[in-house]
């Protein structure tokens, strides 16, 4: 059976973090310049992060959540039947992602100060505004070669490894803490309890053509199957798997 996956968050910080890790990985996907188009999607996530960077303190709210899993795994070490060697594997892991995360550069930080970058980001989110006359300077970077143009994305992008890798194991972490469970939909509509969570995970059928709007917070939440093809709300009962991260 094929199914759509969807994920909601719970609280602002991990809609952000949601928000930084697509980003990310559209950042990584079109690095390679491997068409003539990609460097569109290259600046405008590298410039979207940095929007984010400046409106919150991203590298303390990380730091501090990576802190909170690693006391609680460690609270696990006197568990009984815990796999202490995985445990430990584990925690070694957190420990080492979180000095890189402190030692690492306020996130953002060399980006701003990048004379390149700074010349063309103000315009480059105008619409149509990356056209040659608007931006000479992007217009010259794009006909250097193509392996200084990839040397020069590895550098704006490997300031961001620690951020990379903070945030990776956070997600999942948090998402390893739900576990799918099958659920019923009555009528198109599902609510339920979440108490502390960070994430919703949803796994719906395509044969419904349906698609979740979710409203909630951290403690309750409420799901509402919308048809694709109508954009109304559904009224049949629609059969769907949920798990709820912590």
């Amino acid at each position: 059976m094929i199914t759509h996956k969807f994920e909601h968050p719970l609280n602002e910080k991990t809609r952000i973090y949601l928000r930084v890790e697509s980003l990310l990985r559209q950042l990584h996907l079109s690095s390679t310049f491997s068409d003539a188009q990609q460097y569109q999607l290259f600046f405008r996530s590298l410039f979207d992060l940095l929007e984010i960077f400046e409106q919150m303190q991203l590298k303390s709210e990380l730091a501090k959540d990576i802190e909170k899993q690693r006391l609680t795994y460690k609270s696990w070490l006197n568990v009984d039947g815990v796999d202490h060697q995985m445990l430990q594997t584990l925690l070694s892991d957190i420990d080492n992602t979180h000095q890189s995360l402190m030692k690492a550069e306020r996130f953002g930080q060399s980006l701003k100060e990048d004379r390149f970058l700074a010349a063309i980001r103000q315009r480059f989110n105008l619409p149509g505004g990356s056209c040659c006359f608007d931006l000479p300077a992007l217009h010259y970077w794009l006909h250097l070669p193509l392996d200084k143009k990839i040397r020069d994305a590895n550098a704006w992008t490997g300031s961001l490894q620690a951020l990379s890798d903070a945030l990776s194991l956070w997600l999942k972490l948090t998402r390893e803490t739900g576990h799918f469970k099958n659920q019923i939909a009555r009528a198109g509509f599902f609510q339920s309890d979440a108490e502390d969570a960070n994430i919703l995970r949803l796994s719906i059928p395509m044969q419904y053509g349906a698609y979740p709007m979710i409203s909630g917070h951290k403690n309750r939440f409420a799901v509402k199957f919308m048809s694709f093809d109508t954009g109304q709300a559904c009224t049949q009962d629609i059969e769907f798997e949920l798990a709820i991260c912590t």
